[in-house]
Protein backbone atom coordinates (compact mmCIF):
# COMPACT_ATOMS: atom_id res chain seq x y z
CA UNK A 1 0.00 0.00 0.00
CA UNK A 2 1.08 3.42 -0.96
CA UNK A 3 -0.27 6.97 -0.08
CA UNK A 4 1.24 9.45 -2.11
CA UNK A 5 -0.34 12.65 -0.19
CA UNK A 6 -1.61 13.42 2.65
CA UNK A 7 -3.19 16.36 3.54
CA UNK A 8 -4.22 18.67 6.64
CA UNK A 9 -6.71 20.01 5.71
CA UNK A 10 -9.97 19.41 3.32
CA UNK A 11 -9.58 20.62 -0.25
CA UNK A 12 -11.57 22.65 -2.53
CA UNK A 13 -13.19 21.31 -5.55
CA UNK A 14 -9.94 22.55 -8.00
CA UNK A 15 -7.67 20.54 -5.47
CA UNK A 16 -9.70 17.95 -4.88
CA UNK A 17 -9.51 17.39 -8.79
CA UNK A 18 -6.19 18.28 -9.72
CA UNK A 19 -4.72 15.71 -7.29
CA UNK A 20 -7.35 13.24 -8.52
CA UNK A 21 -5.60 13.48 -11.70
CA UNK A 22 -2.18 13.36 -10.40
CA UNK A 23 -2.00 10.58 -7.86
CA UNK A 24 -4.83 8.59 -9.79
CA UNK A 25 -6.36 7.52 -6.18
CA UNK A 26 -8.79 4.48 -5.89
CA UNK A 27 -8.76 4.40 -2.14
CA UNK A 28 -9.61 7.72 0.35
CA UNK A 29 -9.18 8.05 4.00
CA UNK A 30 -11.33 10.68 5.05
CA UNK A 31 -11.35 12.44 8.45
CA UNK A 32 -15.39 13.15 9.35
CA UNK A 33 -13.99 15.27 12.07
CA UNK A 34 -16.38 18.01 10.12
CA UNK A 35 -19.62 15.94 9.07
CA UNK A 36 -20.17 18.87 6.63
CA UNK A 37 -16.40 19.89 5.22
CA UNK A 38 -16.70 15.15 4.83
CA UNK A 39 -19.60 15.53 3.39
CA UNK A 40 -19.30 18.14 0.61
CA UNK A 41 -15.54 16.02 0.06
CA UNK A 42 -17.48 12.63 -0.39
CA UNK A 43 -19.68 14.81 -3.51
CA UNK A 44 -16.94 16.17 -4.87
CA UNK A 45 -15.16 13.32 -5.46
CA UNK A 46 -17.84 10.94 -7.04
CA UNK A 47 -17.91 13.69 -9.34
CA UNK A 48 -14.33 12.57 -9.93
CA UNK A 49 -14.07 9.02 -10.25
CA UNK A 50 -17.59 7.13 -9.17
CA UNK A 51 -16.20 4.09 -8.29
CA UNK A 52 -13.82 5.03 -5.75
CA UNK A 53 -13.74 3.44 -2.60
CA UNK A 54 -13.85 6.27 1.10
CA UNK A 55 -12.28 4.77 4.63
CA UNK A 56 -14.48 7.11 6.63
CA UNK A 57 -12.48 7.27 10.06
CA UNK A 58 -13.24 9.64 13.16
CA UNK A 59 -11.74 9.85 16.90
CA UNK A 60 -15.05 8.76 18.37
CA UNK A 61 -18.10 6.30 18.12
CA UNK A 62 -21.13 8.95 16.65
CA UNK A 63 -23.69 7.75 15.73
CA UNK A 64 -25.48 10.61 13.86
CA UNK A 65 -21.92 10.73 12.15
CA UNK A 66 -21.60 6.87 11.24
CA UNK A 67 -25.79 7.38 9.77
CA UNK A 68 -24.81 10.37 7.73
CA UNK A 69 -21.71 8.77 6.16
CA UNK A 70 -23.44 5.64 5.32
CA UNK A 71 -25.96 7.78 3.93
CA UNK A 72 -23.66 9.31 1.19
CA UNK A 73 -22.27 6.03 0.42
CA UNK A 74 -19.40 5.55 2.52
CA UNK A 75 -19.17 1.64 3.51
CA UNK A 76 -16.24 1.64 5.38
CA UNK A 77 -15.81 3.67 8.95
CA UNK A 78 -13.41 3.36 11.26
CA UNK A 79 -12.82 4.51 15.06
CA UNK A 80 -10.15 5.30 17.15
CA UNK A 81 -8.34 3.25 18.70
CA UNK A 82 -7.98 1.45 15.27
CA UNK A 83 -7.92 -2.38 15.42
CA UNK A 84 -5.42 -4.11 12.93
CA UNK A 85 -8.44 -6.90 12.38
CA UNK A 86 -10.66 -5.08 11.68
CA UNK A 87 -8.90 -2.43 9.55
CA UNK A 88 -7.30 -5.19 7.40
CA UNK A 89 -10.38 -6.84 6.77
CA UNK A 90 -11.60 -3.48 5.53
CA UNK A 91 -9.19 -3.52 3.11
CA UNK A 92 -9.60 -6.44 1.79
CA UNK A 93 -13.44 -6.17 1.12
CA UNK A 94 -12.40 -2.69 -0.41
CA UNK A 95 -9.78 -4.62 -2.64
CA UNK A 96 -12.18 -7.13 -3.94
CA UNK A 97 -14.71 -4.57 -4.49
CA UNK A 98 -11.87 -2.59 -6.72
CA UNK A 99 -10.89 -5.77 -8.45
CA UNK A 100 -13.82 -6.00 -9.58
CA UNK A 101 -14.46 -2.77 -10.83
CA UNK A 102 -11.41 -0.76 -10.69
CA UNK A 103 -11.31 3.19 -11.19
CA UNK A 104 -11.00 4.78 -14.27
CA UNK A 105 -9.30 8.64 -14.83
CA UNK A 106 -9.44 10.54 -17.78
CA UNK A 107 -6.02 9.74 -19.69
CA UNK A 108 -5.75 11.14 -22.90
CA UNK A 109 -4.82 9.06 -25.99
CA UNK A 110 -4.51 12.56 -27.87
CA UNK A 111 -0.26 12.40 -28.39
CA UNK A 112 1.59 13.89 -31.35
CA UNK A 113 5.00 13.53 -32.16
CA UNK A 114 6.76 15.87 -34.39
CA UNK A 115 9.63 14.47 -36.05
CA UNK A 116 12.07 16.70 -38.43
CA UNK A 117 13.22 14.40 -41.59
CA UNK A 118 16.28 16.84 -40.94
CA UNK A 119 17.43 19.56 -38.72
CA UNK A 120 15.74 23.31 -39.86
CA UNK A 121 12.97 21.86 -41.55
CA UNK A 122 10.60 24.13 -38.65
CA UNK A 123 9.60 21.46 -36.59
CA UNK A 124 9.57 23.43 -33.49
CA UNK A 125 7.21 26.36 -35.34
CA UNK A 126 4.83 23.43 -36.86
CA UNK A 127 4.45 21.93 -32.67
CA UNK A 128 4.55 25.17 -31.32
CA UNK A 129 1.70 26.39 -33.76
CA UNK A 130 0.05 23.39 -34.05
CA UNK A 131 -0.42 23.48 -30.00
CA UNK A 132 -1.54 26.51 -29.92
CA UNK A 133 -4.31 26.45 -32.24
CA UNK A 134 -5.36 22.58 -30.43
CA UNK A 135 -5.19 24.83 -26.94
CA UNK A 136 -7.89 27.28 -27.94
CA UNK A 137 -10.27 24.62 -28.65
CA UNK A 138 -13.42 24.43 -25.94
CA UNK A 139 -12.36 22.70 -22.88
CA UNK A 140 -8.74 21.47 -24.43
CA UNK A 141 -5.59 21.11 -21.90
CA UNK A 142 -2.07 20.99 -23.70
CA UNK A 143 1.13 20.61 -23.16
CA UNK A 144 3.73 21.24 -25.55
CA UNK A 145 7.29 19.53 -24.72
CA UNK A 146 10.61 19.94 -26.35
CA UNK A 147 12.36 16.92 -26.37
CA UNK A 148 15.38 17.74 -28.09
CA UNK A 149 17.89 17.74 -25.59
CA UNK A 150 21.19 18.53 -28.30
CA UNK A 151 19.21 21.69 -29.61
CA UNK A 152 15.76 22.69 -28.63
CA UNK A 153 14.48 25.80 -30.58
CA UNK A 154 11.28 26.07 -27.79
CA UNK A 155 13.01 28.09 -24.85
CA UNK A 156 14.23 31.11 -27.38
CA UNK A 157 11.06 31.18 -29.51
CA UNK A 158 8.99 31.67 -26.84
CA UNK A 159 11.55 33.85 -24.77
CA UNK A 160 10.94 31.13 -21.97
CA UNK A 161 12.74 32.12 -18.66
CA UNK A 162 11.91 28.79 -16.46
CA UNK A 163 14.88 27.26 -15.17
CA UNK A 164 13.79 24.27 -15.55
CA UNK A 165 13.46 21.65 -18.45
CA UNK A 166 12.34 18.71 -19.61
CA UNK A 167 15.25 17.26 -17.88
CA UNK A 168 14.44 18.42 -14.39
CA UNK A 169 10.58 16.76 -14.98
CA UNK A 170 12.05 13.54 -16.20
CA UNK A 171 14.42 13.58 -13.42
CA UNK A 172 11.42 13.57 -11.11
CA UNK A 173 9.33 11.81 -13.14
CA UNK A 174 8.15 9.38 -10.30
CA UNK A 175 7.75 11.76 -7.40
CA UNK A 176 5.60 14.30 -9.74
CA UNK A 177 3.20 15.55 -8.12
CA UNK A 178 0.47 18.74 -8.38
CA UNK A 179 2.58 21.05 -6.55
CA UNK A 180 5.85 20.53 -8.65
CA UNK A 181 4.86 20.28 -12.06
CA UNK A 182 3.59 24.00 -12.32
CA UNK A 183 7.10 24.84 -11.45
CA UNK A 184 8.53 23.20 -14.58
CA UNK A 185 5.87 24.68 -16.96
CA UNK A 186 5.63 28.11 -18.65
CA UNK A 187 2.17 29.26 -20.03
CA UNK A 188 2.30 30.45 -23.83
CA UNK A 189 -0.81 30.67 -26.04
CA UNK A 190 -2.75 28.88 -23.93
CA UNK A 191 -0.87 25.78 -23.46
CA UNK A 192 1.95 24.81 -20.52
CA UNK A 193 5.46 24.67 -22.50
CA UNK A 194 8.21 22.20 -21.39
CA UNK A 195 11.51 23.41 -22.63
CA UNK A 196 14.48 21.40 -23.28
CA UNK A 197 16.55 23.94 -21.39
CA UNK A 198 19.84 25.35 -22.28
CA UNK A 199 21.96 23.54 -24.83
CA UNK A 200 23.82 20.26 -23.24
CA UNK A 201 24.34 17.17 -25.78
CA UNK A 202 25.79 15.20 -23.11
CA UNK A 203 22.23 15.15 -21.38
CA UNK A 204 20.23 12.14 -22.03
CA UNK A 205 16.98 11.01 -20.55
CA UNK A 206 16.38 6.91 -19.66
CA UNK A 207 12.93 5.43 -20.77
CA UNK A 208 12.17 4.79 -17.42
CA UNK A 209 11.86 7.98 -16.80
CA UNK A 210 10.05 8.92 -20.06
CA UNK A 211 7.15 5.94 -19.40
CA UNK A 212 6.64 7.82 -15.91
CA UNK A 213 6.80 11.11 -17.05
CA UNK A 214 4.28 10.54 -19.63
CA UNK A 215 1.82 8.44 -17.68
CA UNK A 216 1.42 12.27 -15.37
CA UNK A 217 1.57 13.99 -18.43
CA UNK A 218 -1.20 11.95 -19.65
CA UNK A 219 -3.54 12.72 -16.64
CA UNK A 220 -3.38 16.20 -16.21
CA UNK A 221 -3.58 17.31 -20.97
CA UNK A 222 -6.39 16.40 -22.79
CA UNK A 223 -3.06 16.64 -25.14
CA UNK A 224 0.47 16.18 -25.79
CA UNK A 225 2.52 17.18 -27.99
CA UNK A 226 6.12 16.58 -28.23
CA UNK A 227 8.99 18.25 -30.04
CA UNK A 228 11.95 15.75 -30.98
CA UNK A 229 15.46 16.34 -31.91
CA UNK A 230 15.02 13.57 -35.12
CA UNK A 231 18.21 12.08 -34.16
CA UNK A 232 15.88 8.81 -33.10
CA UNK A 233 17.19 8.23 -29.17
CA UNK A 234 15.88 5.63 -27.63
CA UNK A 235 13.62 7.96 -24.94
CA UNK A 236 12.37 9.74 -28.42
CA UNK A 237 12.04 5.87 -30.04
CA UNK A 238 9.97 6.04 -26.25
CA UNK A 239 8.03 8.73 -26.95
CA UNK A 240 7.46 7.65 -30.09
CA UNK A 241 5.88 4.28 -29.05
CA UNK A 242 3.28 6.15 -26.66
CA UNK A 243 2.33 8.79 -29.46
CA UNK A 244 -1.14 8.22 -31.71
CA UNK A 245 0.48 9.80 -34.72
CA UNK A 246 3.82 10.60 -35.47
CA UNK A 247 3.60 13.76 -37.80
CA UNK A 248 7.50 13.75 -39.79
CA UNK A 249 7.58 17.11 -40.81
CA UNK A 250 9.83 17.69 -44.70
CA UNK A 251 10.19 20.05 -46.75
CA UNK A 252 9.86 19.55 -50.75
CA UNK A 253 13.61 19.11 -51.07
CA UNK A 254 15.75 16.55 -52.34
CA UNK A 255 17.61 16.31 -48.68
CA UNK A 256 14.82 16.08 -46.95
CA UNK A 257 12.89 13.90 -48.61
CA UNK A 258 15.83 11.73 -48.59
CA UNK A 259 16.26 11.67 -44.78
CA UNK A 260 12.25 11.41 -44.43
CA UNK A 261 12.78 8.32 -46.73
CA UNK A 262 15.57 7.16 -44.45
CA UNK A 263 13.43 7.65 -41.53
CA UNK A 264 10.39 6.02 -42.88
CA UNK A 265 12.89 2.82 -43.13
CA UNK A 266 14.03 2.66 -39.75
CA UNK A 267 10.33 3.32 -37.95
CA UNK A 268 9.20 0.50 -40.25
CA UNK A 269 11.44 -1.65 -38.69
CA UNK A 270 10.50 -0.77 -35.15
CA UNK A 271 6.63 -1.45 -35.98
CA UNK A 272 6.16 2.64 -35.69
CA UNK A 273 5.20 3.36 -39.56
CA UNK A 274 1.63 2.48 -39.39
CA UNK A 275 1.54 5.63 -36.83
CA UNK A 276 3.44 8.24 -39.47
CA UNK A 277 2.17 10.61 -41.80
CA UNK A 278 3.85 13.94 -43.43
CA UNK A 279 3.65 17.34 -42.99
CA UNK A 280 5.02 19.11 -45.64
CA UNK A 281 6.26 22.75 -45.16
CA UNK A 282 7.48 26.22 -47.05
CA UNK A 283 5.48 25.29 -49.91
CA UNK A 284 5.99 27.56 -52.81
CA UNK A 285 3.11 27.46 -56.03
CA UNK A 286 5.99 26.47 -58.22
CA UNK A 287 8.05 23.24 -56.54
CA UNK A 288 10.42 20.70 -57.44
CA UNK A 289 7.91 17.55 -56.57
CA UNK A 290 4.13 17.96 -55.77
CA UNK A 291 2.58 16.35 -52.82
CA UNK A 292 1.59 12.96 -54.89
CA UNK A 293 5.34 12.71 -55.87
CA UNK A 294 6.15 12.99 -51.87
CA UNK A 295 3.86 10.61 -51.03
CA UNK A 296 5.17 8.01 -53.44
CA UNK A 297 8.63 9.18 -52.52
CA UNK A 298 8.08 8.59 -48.75
CA UNK A 299 6.30 5.90 -48.81
CA UNK A 300 3.73 7.91 -46.72
CA UNK A 301 0.51 10.16 -46.94
CA UNK A 302 0.84 13.77 -46.82
CA UNK A 303 -1.56 15.21 -44.23
CA UNK A 304 -1.29 18.65 -44.99
CA UNK A 305 0.69 21.13 -46.55
CA UNK A 306 1.72 24.36 -45.18
CA UNK A 307 2.69 27.69 -47.52
CA UNK A 308 6.06 29.42 -47.07
CA UNK A 309 5.98 32.56 -45.26
CA UNK A 310 9.25 33.70 -43.97
CA UNK A 311 8.55 37.18 -43.00
CA UNK A 312 5.81 36.52 -40.84
CA UNK A 313 7.78 33.35 -39.56
CA UNK A 314 10.44 35.72 -38.43
CA UNK A 315 8.39 38.33 -37.12
CA UNK A 316 7.19 35.96 -34.47
CA UNK A 317 10.37 35.07 -33.62
CA UNK A 318 11.92 38.05 -32.64
CA UNK A 319 8.73 39.08 -30.73
CA UNK A 320 8.67 35.64 -28.93
CA UNK A 321 5.14 35.39 -29.84
CA UNK A 322 3.13 32.84 -32.16
CA UNK A 323 1.38 33.10 -35.55
CA UNK A 324 -1.24 35.27 -35.16
CA UNK A 325 -4.73 33.04 -35.86
CA UNK A 326 -6.07 35.25 -38.56
CA UNK A 327 -2.59 34.87 -40.83
CA UNK A 328 -2.38 32.93 -43.73
CA UNK A 329 -0.02 30.46 -41.77
CA UNK A 330 -2.58 30.56 -38.60
CA UNK A 331 -5.73 29.89 -40.32
CA UNK A 332 -3.90 26.59 -41.55
CA UNK A 333 -2.98 25.63 -38.53
CA UNK A 334 -6.07 26.61 -37.40
CA UNK A 335 -7.60 24.19 -39.77
CA UNK A 336 -4.82 21.47 -39.20
CA UNK A 337 -5.43 21.11 -35.61
CA UNK A 338 -9.40 19.98 -36.34
CA UNK A 339 -7.91 17.69 -38.29
CA UNK A 340 -6.39 16.07 -35.88
CA UNK A 341 -8.39 15.64 -33.38
CA UNK A 342 -12.42 15.63 -32.95
CA UNK A 343 -13.67 17.08 -29.46
CA UNK A 344 -15.52 13.63 -29.12
CA UNK A 345 -12.66 11.57 -28.99
CA UNK A 346 -10.70 14.11 -26.60
CA UNK A 347 -9.71 11.86 -23.45
CA UNK A 348 -10.11 7.93 -23.22
CA UNK A 349 -10.81 6.19 -19.45
CA UNK A 350 -7.64 4.00 -18.94
CA UNK A 351 -7.58 2.18 -15.78
CA UNK A 352 -4.53 2.84 -13.47
CA UNK A 353 -2.20 0.85 -11.24
CA UNK A 354 -3.64 1.19 -7.59
CA UNK A 355 -2.78 3.99 -5.88
CA UNK A 356 -4.01 5.28 -2.06
CA UNK A 357 -4.65 9.22 -1.70
CA UNK A 358 -5.38 9.77 2.64
CA UNK A 359 -7.34 13.22 2.68
CA UNK A 360 -6.65 13.32 6.37
CA UNK A 361 -7.92 16.12 9.08
CA UNK A 362 -6.33 13.51 12.18
CA UNK A 363 -7.75 13.84 15.39
CA UNK A 364 -4.72 15.29 17.85
CA UNK A 365 -4.89 12.56 19.48
CA UNK A 366 -3.70 10.40 16.43
CA UNK A 367 -1.52 12.59 15.68
CA UNK A 368 0.70 12.72 18.95
CA UNK A 369 0.36 8.73 18.69
CA UNK A 370 1.96 8.79 15.45
CA UNK A 371 4.90 10.59 16.83
CA UNK A 372 5.69 8.07 19.57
Amino acid sequence: MAIPKILNSYPTSVELSRLMRAHGAEIVFLSFESLESALEIVRMFESDANQAQIFGFHSALNTQILYESMRAGVREFLVDPFHEQALFQSLSHVKSLLDRRPVDYADSDQIFAFLPSKAGVGTSTIAANTGSALARMPDMRVLLADFDLSSGMLRFMLKLNNEFSVFDAAKYAYNMDEALWPQLVTKRGGMDVLHAGPLNPNLRIDAKQIRGLVTFMRRQYGTLCFDLSGNLEKYSLELMQESKRILMVCTPEIPSLHMAREKMAFLKQMDLDSRVSVVLTRMEKKVMFSKQQVEDLVGVSVIRTFPNDYPAVNRSLASGTLLPETSELGKAFEGFANALVAPKALGKLQPYERKFLDFATPPASLALRGRN
